[in-house]
């Protein structure tokens, strides 16, 4: 049996495009974000359900909230769309190359985070925690164990050079989804400038306090969930719930999400000000990428 991949903590946005790295490939994949945390994620970026602006948000769940940034990345939606367009092309495509055989790997599910703050600044449901640590729901990493593994081994009817081929030729009617590399950078940056920012520090330190009575000795939210002693995916001990389970409280008195997040959104409204031009361009690109998916979605 493949090995398999475990998501521990959530930070990164769905890639909605073809990773052709042999015979047979996920329709999905994943790409790691910025954050210095043990593994990628295979969350959407921009899931968006009902959301909360990120210059006004409220709620308790980092999973609805929008960081600025977001505006000029695809939608989920249209994340899909775009993803579905080009798997009709690139069907056709080995069909017409003589591969009747042709069975592309199933989808990678979604594990951890279900939007870009979701899990951006560490775990926050209190729940999930006491049961799973700093580890996703077993639920949503078995799923996507499984769909892993069935695209590892499957010989999907067809050679590499073929699909690769087949591949290329969709880029040239619809573009695999990436985030442009403007707001990629403007995330990673405002993601490592908002951990000086002195709210955070504060925040930090007073998390950092809460841990320490409880017994726990760690400068840095992410510094727990990093523990190397949490580091084996297959195993949740009783150690890493209870530490996890301190963490969120410790974070919750001291409203580090909130403080965290809204740090990142001035931010990043600063660096979207500097680069609007760019920016628009970007938003630009995308609504095209979207209207070809669409238009081939219609054949």
């Amino acid at each position: 049996m493949k090995p398999r991949i475990i998501v521990p903590l959530v930070s990164a946005a769905t890639v909605g495009a073809l990773a052709v790295g042999g015979v047979a490939f996920m329709r999905s994949a994943s790409h790691e974000d910025e954050m210095p945390t043990r593994a990628a994620s295979s969350a959407s970026s921009a899931g968006r359900p009902s959301v909360l602006s990120g210059r006004a948000a409220s709620g308790d769940d980092p999973a609805q909230w929008q960081l600025p940034i977001e505006a000029y990345m695809p939608t989920e939606k249209q994340r899909r769309l775009i993803a579905g367009a080009r798997d009709r092309l690139i069907d056709a495509c080995m069909k017409e190359a003589g591969h009747e055989e042709w069975t592309p790997a199933p989808d990678l599910p979604a594990v951890g985070g279900k939007s870009l703050a979701d899990w951006r600044y560490g775990i926050h449901d209190a729940a999930l925690a006491a049961e799973r640590g700093y580890k996703p729901a077993a639920g949503e990493q078995e799923a996507h164990d499984r769909a892993a593994e069935d695209g590892a081994v499957d010989s999907a009817g067809g050679d590499e050079t073929a699909l690769k081929g087949c591949a290329e030729k969709a880029d040239g009617t619809v573009t695999a989804t990436q985030e442009a590399g403007l707001v990629q950078q403007i995330s990673s940056d405002s993601f490592k400038a908002s951990m000086k920012d002195p709210a955070v520090v504060k925040a930090f330190s007073a998390w950092s306090a809460c841990m320490a009575k409880k017994g726990y000795t760690y400068k840095k939210p992410m510094d727990a969930n990093d523990d190397v002693r949490f580091a084996d995916p297959y195993h949740v001990s009783g150690e890493e719930k209870e530490t996890a389970k301190a963490d969120i409280s410790c974070r919750d008195q001291n409203h580090v999400q909130q403080t965290w997040f809204d740090a990142e959104v001035a931010l990043q409204d600063s660096a979207i000000k500097k680069n609007q031009k760019a920016l628009d361009e970007v938003k630009k690109a995308n609504e095209a990428a979207v209207a070809r998916a669409s238009a081939v979605s219609r054949r």
